[in-house]
């Protein structure tokens, strides 16, 4: 029987599921797709009651959560605020309220604590469309080009933070493709589904993970702000590693792995780079049960 390293044009999840199964082999990825769904959903279920309530089809409107994924309001209660975009209109000369300040520290204290990128794999609604893009690629087999230099991400964080200081707007906001899509689904508005279309195109034809892992600035700011967070991806079975490169191809931050799994500049196998969304494909496709997901305290091997 051949190894998994010598099948040719093999897919990442094949080994996986032979040993755990498709459920296992996936686990996160729908626990992933589950978290996505379910918070962009808090955002519609007001618009939709709202349009059922003018039809008459309910007594009333509910809103559990108003506003956009900027800033919001959670049962009239709890205040999140974007803190990249906070930090752009504080910039750009804009006095926020208290309820804003106040969300925005909520949510620094919550992606500083946990994994600042774990809003890029869980919550973000436009990692599914790059993730369709990537499995479209992979199944057409499209050769896309060279990637831009990582750096790019945070040059473009940069340059947003001196337009807003410069020209008294939020920058980003002109052209996020987060935004745009949540405007999208809730007003249909076309050139928001042009940009969004331009992202997927974008990570289908020119550059693999292209948008997420170089270009988007979002990205960029919360792998700043998660740099010491406590959760962590661990390769503590790496000895077990038959080096099938599953792991590499499914990882949205390949370059993350292999300090942790083949001890290159390090001699505990656990991922401490900022880059890693803490995604847990790795997790899922490996069929040694190379990963796990730990802390930052965790360095030991199995």
């Amino acid at each position: 029987m051949s190894s998994p390293r010598s099948v040719a044009g093999r897919k990442p999840t094949a080994a996986a599921l032979e040993t755990k199964g498709w459920l296992g082999a996936n686990r996160f990825l729908l626990l992933r797709r589950a978290s996505q769904l379910g918070f962009l959903g808090l955002f519609l279920i007001g618009p939709i009651s709202l349009w059922l309530a003018r039809n008459g089809h309910l007594e009333q409107a509910w809103w559990p959560v108003k506003g956009n994924l900027a800033s919001s309001v959670t049962l009239d209660t709890l205040p999140l605020t974007d803190p990249y975009m906070l930090l752009q209109g504080l910039l750009a000369g804009h006095l926020p309220e208290t309820a804003a300040l106040t969300g925005a520290l909520i949510v620094l204290l919550f992606y500083g604590l946990i994994g600042g990128r774990l809003y890029c794999a869980w919550f973000c609604p436009i990692n599914p469309v790059t993730d369709a893009a990537g499995w479209l690629r992979r199944t057409l087999k499209i050769k896309t080009s060279p990637t831009p230099p990582e750096s790019l991400r945070r040059w473009l964080l940069l340059a947003t933070l001196l337009v807003s200081l410069i020209s008294g707007g939020i920058a980003w906001e002109w052209v996020n493709p987060i935004s745009m899509l949540h405007r999208a689904l809730i007003f249909g508005a076309g050139a928001a589904w042009g940009v969004v279309a331009a992202v997927f195109l974008y990570d289908l034809l020119f550059a693999a993970r292209g948008w997420c892992g170089h270009v988007c600035p979002v990205g960029a700011f919360y792998g700043l702000l998660g740099k010491f967070a406590l959760l962590r991806v661990a390769a503590p079975r790496r000895r077990a590693c038959d080096d099938c490169m599953d792991c590499f191809k499914v990882c949205p931050e390949p370059q993350v792995i292999r300090p942790a799994l083949k001890a290159a500049g390090q001699d505990h196998p656990l991922i401490l780079s900022s880059d890693c969304t803490t995604c847990g494909r790795c997790v899922d496709v490996c069929s040694q049960d190379v990963f796990r997901l730990t802390t930052r305290f965790n360095r030991s091997e199995s």
